[in-house]
């Protein structure tokens, strides 16, 4: 009788625990009710830090960071769970919920196999350029985005534009079904788009011409917006001279070094509020989308290598141009009517690297001399021939025409290559194709089954000993020693709403969820190959 009493008690307790599931289901439903925001601002921040956040908060105002933080919910710790992410990845992976080896953006650039170096992810010479003679499109990104849901839920009528310093954000940010991306060109320092985007407005062709950021950028520079002594943790030897950057039209690189620097952060925030106040978005009836690209990566252009202060000041600067743009929200929609979100890109790449006076464990891996010693390895074993294609981002690329010609296992060449680059100075692991693809045992594996895309894989992925250098010396945009570091890094997200709790949630939570949850707050579909269930942010 006691045991048949306890399970009555069991249903009991379950039953009314359903009911209380219910009603608290319902309650959110009604407090959900309420009309969806007529206007959405995404923010996507490349290496934007939680740490930094806190640092630096008694120097921020009322009205940016600590703005999202007072009114919306604040997630400090976002987990990307991805290997080598970048500003593509990163932002792919936010705007449509799924790991790269299902959205199809692995990072910024991909080793193309018949011309023997990287190119741009979204390069794609069936579309044109608009104010660039880059052609790019987003026909990489093999899934739907929070931007594309958006337009479909509306059937077309809400507009959705993105701006970004960045070519590829800018186009990562937009998706498929956007009216427009547009970004910075590196060589004229024009807005450039692609004619993918088959509704731009005229608002940036008309700046490149009336307001040319070409002419404008030998009166600006970058000095710090405060005294010296008001950076926390900076040594006092980095306290006498301010830095101040200028960006000569004798420069070559000029725009390039600019878009990396607090003031290309100052000019998507008056780009941002010229298409609030020319485009009226938010006021049309339907629910409207802008997203903007900005950055705080650490600046590389610092004369004597130590950027503590530059990093800083980016933040700072930061603060102030998200408080222009919600005053501007306040003015023209408010912020009653609007959705903000605020995110990172999830990873951080200091380059910076240790004196040799404290004799941190390091080195120099050469990835040419890597490649010329498996090819007289293969050489050895298989006869005659460039048995390597090529070597990028840590992947070396066999020659698969030439091992078919021969009759070979490309399986037991991948096997032989991983094999020697075990055996090399510097080389912690080295995974073959397969051992990728096919069920990873181990957790860097998974790792990097997550981030893989198969059409851009190469046949032996290494990695290498943190500490260390890779001097990839030769290729194209890559000739710059990369430091390797793999510590985790807590990123934050904001997500401020009229139906979004104030609350500050320091578990962790996987990336993934953003997506969701944004389609969530929106009462549209979440992005069609989200992997993760929506946050209950609501009150």
């Amino acid at each position: 009788m006691q045991n048949l009493t306890f399970k009555h008690k069991q249903v009991n307790l379950r039953i009314l625990t359903s009911l209380v599931a219910s009603m608290v289901a319902l309650t959110a439903l009604s407090q959900d009710g309420g009309e969806r925001p007529r206007l959405v601002i995404g923010i996507v921040v490349d290496q934007l830090r939680s740490d930094y956040i806190d640092l630096l908060q008694s120097r921020f105002g009322e009205d940016g960071f600590k703005r999202l933080m007072r009114d919306g919910a604040f997630l400090e710790n976002v987990e990307f769970d991805v290997p080598g992410l970048d500003i593509a990845s990163g932002t792919a992976l936010l705007m449509s919920g799924a790991s790269p080896s299902v959205n199809g953006i692995p990072c910024s650039y991909v080793y193309d196999r018949k011309a023997g170096k990287a190119q741009y992810i979204l390069a794609d010479p069936s579309a044109m350029g608009n104010f660039t003679d880059i052609a790019y499109s987003p026909a990489a990104y093999k899934v739907s985005t929070i931007t594309d849901e958006l337009r479909v839920h509306n059937s077309g009528m809400g507009y959705v534009h993105s701006i970004a310093a960045d070519p590829q954000q800018a186009i990562l940010l937009a998706g498929h079904a956007a009216n427009s991306a547009f970004w910075i060109n590196d060589r004229t320092g024009n807005w450039a788009s692609t004619t993918f985007y088959r509704d731009a407005p005229q608002i940036l062709s008309g700046r490149n011409y009336r307001l040319p950021l070409a002419t404008r950028l030998d009166t600006m520079w970058w000095e710090p917006a405060l005294p010296l002594d008001d950076y926390p943790d900076i040594l006092s030897f980095k306290k006498y001279y301010a830095f101040r950057y200028i960006y000569s039209s004798s420069d070559r690189d000029r725009f390039v070094k600019y878009k990396t620097s607090a003031l290309a952060n100052s000019e998507v925030t008056t780009v941002a509020i010229e298409y609030l106040n020319s485009l009226k978005l938010g006021s049309r009836g339907q629910t409207d989308m802008l997203c903007l690209g900005y950055t705080v990566a650490p600046y590389r252009y610092t004369r004597d290598g130590d950027n503590r202060v530059e990093n800083q000041d980016l933040y700072i600067r930061l603060d102030r141009e998200l408080a222009r743009l919600f005053a501007e929200i306040d003015r023209s929609v408010g912020m009653s009517n609007t959705m903000v979100f605020v995110t990172s890109t999830g990873y951080y790449c200091d380059n910076t690297r240790p004196d040799e006076r404290f004799n941190i464990p390091t080195g120099e891996f050469y990835p040419n001399r890597a490649v010329s010693l498996l090819n007289m390895y293969l050489m050895a074993i298989y006869g005659n021939g460039q048995w390597v294609k090529g070597y990028f981002n840590r992947q070396f690329f066999l020659d698969h025409k030439l091992i078919e010609d021969k009759k070979l296992s490309l399986t037991e060449l991948r096997a032989k290559s991983s094999e020697l680059l075990r055996q090399m100075s510097g080389i912690r692991a080295a995974y073959t194709f397969e051992e990728i693809l096919n069920n990873p045992a181990s957790a860097e594996a998974r790792a990097l089954h997550r981030a893989m895309v198969p059409a851009y894989c190469g046949d032996v992925v290494v990695e290498v000993s943190p500490g260390w250098l890779i001097m990839d010396q030769g290729n194209d945009n890559f000739d710059e020693a990369q430091l390797i570091r793999t510590n985790a890094v807590n990123t934050p997200v904001f997500i401020m709403a009229p139906s979004v709790k104030p609350q500050k949630i320091s578990i962790p939570v996987d990336a993934t969820a953003i997506a969701p949850t944004i389609a969530s707050i929106l009462r549209i579909r979440s992005p069609n190959a989200a992997m993760s269930m929506p946050l209950n942010l609501g009150y």
